[in-house]
């Protein structure tokens, strides 16, 4: 895996705000409308995705930080799109771009940083 090719890879991938994805249902809020919580879970899995064909079978990505507005609030039965981008690349440490749209409207933006990881050594380092 050369990680200097994956400086501008994008991935989009939409969901339906459902109950299930509520500020209400999350506890971060009161009102049925699209979670923050639920919002930056969208990113990171856009951003997993992005990259997960290019890092080797044997490799996953994991999330370390986000940097994330919240803009706009969205109704359930509103569809929600999520972009992102890679737009740096050190050594093992991925920086996306994430943006989220209700219809054609910014609703969510910021940072997402990912770490690339050998799957096995990572999952016996941190769970034994």
């Amino acid at each position: 895996m050369e990680t200097n090719e994956l400086i501008g890879l994008t991935r989009s991938e939409e969901i339906v705000v459902e109950h299930k994805d509520t500020a209400a249902v999350y506890g971060s809020g009161a009102l049925e409308v699209f979670a923050t919580p639920a919002m930056i879970a969208m990113m990171e899995m856009t951003s997993l995705k992005c990259v997960a064909d290019k890092i080797g079978e044997e490799n996953t990505t994991v999330g370390i930080a986000v940097n994330i507005k919240h803009l706009k609030a969205s109704p359930v039965g509103h569809t929600i799109r999520c972009d992102a981008r890679v737009v740096e690349v050190d050594r093992k440490r991925l920086v996306f771009e994430v943006k989220c749209f209700d219809g054609g409207e910014l609703v969510g933006e910021g940072t997402h940083e990912r770490f690339v990881v050998n799957s096995a050594k990572f999952m016996s380092k941190n769970l034994s």
